[in-house]
């Protein structure tokens, strides 16, 4: 499979595959901390990052946003003080595509570059 940081978002269309169960279960080995939630009946990946305050959720809500824009693919983001939730699916076939999986990922080592510069 390869580490899903390292892979770019692909273009994904209303007709785009899901990702199967199988692959779904691969995927998460390297993403641990992300719980699969359905919620209006469309599964999403969910992860709640920490932080000692709000001025470094925020911080961190922003360079989610920018690594979103160049991906072209953006999560629900909610945060607060203290934290903030993200929350991974693709709108366009409402469920979960490899793309979610490489964003989380991606979401995964902002936090850590975040932690390291702290």
């Amino acid at each position: 499979m390869g580490n899903l940081s390292k892979q770019h978002c692909e273009a994904c269309r209303a007709d785009a595959e899901p990702a199967s169960q199988a692959e779904i279960e691969d995927y998460r080995r390297e993403l641990p901390s992300w719980e699969i939630l359905e919620r209006e009946s469309i599964r999403r990946l969910e992860r709640v990052f920490t932080f000692k305050n709000f001025k470094q959720a925020l911080a961190f809500t922003n360079r989610v946003g920018e690594l979103a824009e160049e991906a072209g693919h953006h999560p629900a983001l909610l945060t607060e003080w203290g934290k903030v939730t993200v929350i991974w699916w693709t709108h366009a076939i409402k469920g979960l595509h490899k793309n979610d999986f490489v964003m989380a990922a991606k979401t995964d080592e902002a936090a850590r570059t975040d932690e390291a510069a702290k």
